[in-house]
């Protein structure tokens, strides 16, 4: 491959990282001037109060990477504009928390410009041997993709450097892919400036940390997360299908994990808790740095999963999928991520019965 591609990645990534890291310093003077601070109460591991407009930085950077490396285009203009948007509603919620409805049309507002401004769908998919067209069905279906993503970061959010960890091994593992098979588009430029973006901000972000991304960063990462995996649907196959979503595994099943347990509960699926996945490795003794770092392994052997997929061998793909989703399965069954273990007492007794 051409030596030039390697060296456009090399400054894109180290480019952006530089301007994120730089920027940090300066958004948390402009946090605490604003109040925008993420206090200590019992739901919540850290003890004393965090500036939390971390995701300003990110996005900062992000613009950095679009303005030198970015080509203009109606797409691409879908994408600021929405970013904006989606950034704009974290900010005012970190400075001062919204109802979750708000929040929810600020998420929505986002999600419809990419979808009928950027035309940026989801149209149809192949697998395993068949063919699906959804028609005019395209545009709800992206546009719950696009919030279930945005959602899952969100959810995930909990823990020094988790969510920001998580977001750039998806980047990074997308931009391997896509290198090695070849794909220089419009995901590309996005994927190696938000990793350069993200890993920028995490070095401030990681435990300790001093400053949290807030909703106007965590969002933002859904939101790009969504728009890059949807990129790759051009190509209609199954691997533009399931590979984004296997990689983000963690947070997708710990989203599924919560709205199941806030149902059997018969709470609302917004209700905040301390029953997700890395509360439940806090639970068994490990610090919040060795919590956090369980999880990036996790997350990296299911994007090493996805490499061998895409690039060397399907089935071993698969069997790799399946061991880590099994093993994850059990992990889940001997702990309260759905079931308290009160409840889990009350369905055997009535199964015995």
């Amino acid at each position: 491959m051409d030596t030039r591609i390697y060296i456009k990645i090399v400054v894109m990534v180290v480019s952006t990282f530089i301007i994120g890291c730089s920027i940090v310093p300066f958004i948390k003077d402009i946090a605490k001037h604003v109040n925008a601070l993420d206090m200590p109460n019992p739901r919540k591991v850290h003890k004393k109060p965090m500036p939390r407009l971390g995701g300003v930085a990110i996005f900062l950077a992000f613009l950095f990477g679009y303005m030198v490396f970015g080509e203009p285009s109606a797409m691409m203009n879908s994408i600021l504009i929405s970013s904006f948007i989606i950034v704009l509603t974290g900010v005012v919620d970190d400075i001062k928390p919204l109802k979750a409805s708000h929040k929810f049309i600020g998420q929505v507002l986002a999600a419809c410009v990419i979808v009928f401004y950027g035309e940026i769908l989801m149209r149809d998919v192949s697998a395993f041997g068949l063919y699906l067209d959804f028609g005019i069905f395209c545009y709800p279906i992206t546009i719950f993709f696009i919030l279930g993503c945005i959602n899952c970061m969100n959810l995930i959010d909990g823990l020094d450097g988790l969510a920001a960890g998580i977001s750039a091994i998806y980047f990074g593992t997308v931009g391997i892919i896509a290198t090695m098979q070849g794909k220089f588009g419009l995901d590309f430029i996005l994927t190696f400036i938000m990793l350069g973006s993200t890993l920028g901000f995490l070095v401030h972000n990681f435990n300790p940390a001093s400053i949290f991304m807030g909703d106007s960063g965590s969002m933002f990462l859904g939101l790009i997360i969504a728009v890059i995996a949807l990129l790759g649907f051009k190509n209609v196959t199954m691997t533009s299908l399931i590979i984004p979503l296997l990689i983000l595994a963690i947070p997708i099943l710990d989203t599924l994990f919560a709205i199941l347990r806030r149902l059997l509960k018969g709470e609302s699926i917004s209700k905040p808790d301390k029953f997700h996945i890395h509360h439940q490795l806090l639970n068994r003794n490990l610090s919040q740095r060795t919590t956090v770092l369980v999880i990036y392994v996790i997350n990296i052997l299911f994007a090493a999963c996805s490499i061998i997929y895409v690039l060397k061998d399907a089935l071993l793909g698969y069997i790799a999928y399946g061991i880590l989703l099994v093993l994850v399965i059990t992990f889940v069954l001997n702990t309260n991520i759905v079931f308290e273990k009160t409840m889990k007492e009350k369905i055997l007794e009535k199964l015995k019965k």
